[in-house]
């Protein structure tokens, strides 16, 4: 986003309207106690699908605003659900788990915190990926909703997932019963802070907004040998190496150029010593598309090359490499764009020149499981709300500044502008589709 947010952001970043405001008023009385909770959660961040404290302290907190909560939905998730009247079902959702990341802010609440994550090894935890802001705003959006009950009729219901950063927290929750067990919504709202906008910004894109995710193992078999004799052995080492500079080929010569696509090959492990020709050798890919014809046509094209390859080598069929594609895998997150459109309009009426269509990004999100759920009967958004603070983001533009990216364990957003933000923005959407008549 950074291209797309350097002109027009410097001198409207906190703009917003000019008569007095109801509803901003009502989240800068909240202001203090949300920040207190974004302190609270970033000091004590927890690994996915270990979010058993982070979900404990926001369940008592629905239900202290009369939510009727469940815990435990997809091992950790929370689900909030407030019935108030006819009228149509809106979804709420903000993500809880942190990073096996070090932290490095310097901030006076970072996180001293440590755990041992899927891989097994011990780490730090922080929440570097701005989930800590998330789930104050979702805090923040369900106080205001409660106080409003007299502004909206339907129902709503406010969810708090797991393991995002896993790929794997939304369908666990999904394959808990989700829309099963409890009111299936009509529309589903989300939002992520952006290490690249400045604070207070709003971002979006219609249609494809994040990228099919895919992790995929080939082992490359081969006859080892000695280095010197290599005429005695199928090196590996060299049909991987060709099958690296061939994989290149499915983005620039078998993909529409006007689609998009990634092939990174991210790992390659092989051998043991200088004179030692390998029996095998291991390529970890990530790969990224949109549309599922994308993603079939590279998968089935890396298992072609990975075959034709070995082939060419002399291998035979026992020795062929094996192709492994990591399942579940992360789908591409669609926001509809006439959904889009309506929320974005509310927007941008309550945040005059913040609110920015901004280009697609090949990262992922399991957030777009919701609506492959069901993708004839639910609409569903996720935006962007800059984080940067805004004498960095400036610093930047002037170039005496890099910005760091999420996942760095440097970033450290202004969280209060983003917190403020994002639950004026979530509540003001939400109060127009479920029937908004003032404030």
């Amino acid at each position: 986003m950074k291209h797309l947010m350097a002109g027009a952001a410097l001198a409207v970043a906190m703009a917003g309207p000019a008569k007095a405001d109801e509803l901003r008023d009502a989240v800068n009385e909240d202001m203090p106690g949300l920040v207190e909770l974004y302190r609270d959660l970033h000091e004590n961040p927890e690994l996915s699908f270990q979010e058993f404290e982070t979900a404990k302290k926001l369940a008592a907190r629905a239900r202290e605003l009369g939510f009727e909560v469940t815990e435990g939905v997809g091992k950790t998730g929370v689900v909030a659900v407030m019935k108030n009247g006819e009228g149509p079902v809106v979804m709420l959702r903000a993500d809880m788990d942190a990073l096996p990341v070090t932290e490095q802010t310097g901030l006076p609440f970072a996180s001293k915190a440590r755990g041992t994550p899927a891989s097994g090894v011990e780490s730090g935890i922080m929440h570097a990926c701005g989930h800590d802001t998330h789930m104050a705003a979702w805090i923040g959006t369900a106080q205001l909703m409660a106080e409003r009950r007299d502004e909206w009729s339907g129902t709503l219901v406010m969810i708090l997932q797991p393991a995002e950063e896993l790929g794997l927290g939304a369908l666990a929750m999904l394959e808990d019963g989700l829309f099963e067990r409890f009111p299936k919504p009509d529309y589903i709202l989300g939002f992520h802070d952006a290490a690249q906008a400045p604070a207070g910004m709003i971002g979006y894109s219609k249609g494809y907004a994040l990228a099919n995710v895919d992790s995929v193992d080939i082992t490359v078999k081969g006859v080892g040998g000695h280095g010197a004799y290599p005429h005695t052995t199928k090196d590996p080492i060299v049909i991987a190496a060709n099958i690296v500079t061939r994989l290149q080929t499915l983005v620039s010569r078998e993909t529409n150029p006007l689609d998009s696509a990634v092939v990174t090959v991210g790992s390659f492990l092989a051998g043991t010593k200088h004179n030692i020709i390998p029996d095998s050798a291991k390529l970890q890919l990530t790969v990224r598309s949109y549309g599922d014809e994308t993603r079939a046509a590279l998968l089935a094209g890396i298992r072609r090359i990975a075959r034709a390859e070995a082939l060419a080598a002399g291998l035979p069929e026992e020795l062929l490499p094996v192709v492994e594609v990591e399942e579940p895998y992360t789908p591409s997150t669609y926001n509809t764009p006439e959904f889009t459109e309506e929320v974005m309009a509310v927007l941008k009426e309550r945040f005059p020149e913040r609110v920015f269509e901004v280009p697609s990004v090949m990262g992922g999100e399991d957030f777009g499981q919701f609506y492959r759920a069901d993708p004839d009967n639910i609409e569903s958004l996720i935006f962007w709300v800059g984080g940067v603070p805004q004498e960095r983001f400036e610093a930047a533009q002037r170039g005496e500044v890099e910005l760091v990216s999420l996942h760095s364990p440097f970033w450290a957003p202004d969280a209060p502008v983003v917190i403020a933000t994002a639950t004026e923005a979530m509540t003001a959407a939400t109060l127009d589709l479920l029937g908004k008549k003032g404030g």
